[in-house]
């Protein structure tokens, strides 16, 4: 019963919504930017399962950096290199045209590294994109006084995988952190847009998903930015 009600709420709500929306999203932002003679790093490639993240022959050259050593086998990458985004010794200042991040900074422990981390790898010019949840919107509040294995349970119910979930802390994930940051590292913050759509981490159950589509129709009918589900930002070195 509860399968088919989800199906009736999406048919009526979210008939033209398709899955993974918000990379959908995202994946414009990137091809508004890159160019075939460009060097681009992904940081948090991951094991390359979210295939609208594959730019691979649309670019000169595409890296890869993540903690886990699967991103060796991520098919969607021409270089792989294990390690985090704060710390990259193993790239030369100045190589990246562009550098993009989806779902990366909530997992981010300290952003000032990370920037200027980022600053010191991003040519002059060079943009960086990101892709995270919005610090407040209810979902990553119910994260941070959740513990990481709740967040493993869960997103095992939506079908993800124990090893794809990460202590979170969301201390890069606001517009007031994004231009704290950028003041501290050499980059400009040029644009920060929120967006809300299907509320798919309550999309489980028939009666979470009521409370979200909801929330989601509130927040987009009066243009509450602050407490969409996404932010999307734009930075130039």
């Amino acid at each position: 019963m509860n399968k088919k009600i989800v199906e009736y709420l999406d048919k009526t709500f979210y008939s033209r919504t398709e899955d993974r929306w918000d990379d959908k999203i995202f994946r414009n932002e990137i091809l508004s930017v890159i160019k075939p003679d460009h060097v681009v790093l992904d940081i948090g490639a991951g094991r390359g399962r979210i295939s609208e993240m594959n730019f691979k022959g649309l670019c000169k050259k595409i890296y890869g950096v993540d903690p886990d050593e699967a991103v060796y086998e991520n098919p969607i990458i021409d270089e792989a290199q294990q390690g985090l985004g704060d710390s990259m010794p193993f790239f030369e200042n100045d190589y990246f045209d562009l550098i993009f991040c989806d779902n990366v900074l909530e997992h981010v422990e300290n952003p000032t590294l990370f920037y200027r981390e980022v600053s010191r790898v991003l040519k002059k010019g060079g943009i960086l994109l990101s892709k995270t949840p919005n610090k407040h919107h209810y979902m990553p509040i119910i994260a941070g006084c959740t513990p990481t294995s709740f967040h493993k349970f869960y997103n095992k119910l939506r079908g993800r995988e124990y090893e794809d979930t990460f202590p979170t802390f969301y201390r890069a994930n606001s517009k007031k952190a994004y231009k704290k940051f950028t003041r501290i590292s050499d980059l400009e913050l040029i644009s920060t847009n929120f967006h809300s759509g299907r509320p798919e981490y309550l999309r489980i159950f028939f009666i979470t998903y009521i409370f979200g589509i909801i929330y989601e129709r509130i927040v987009n009918f009066f243009g509450i930015d602050y407490i969409k589900t996404i932010v999307i930002t734009k930075m130039q070195k």
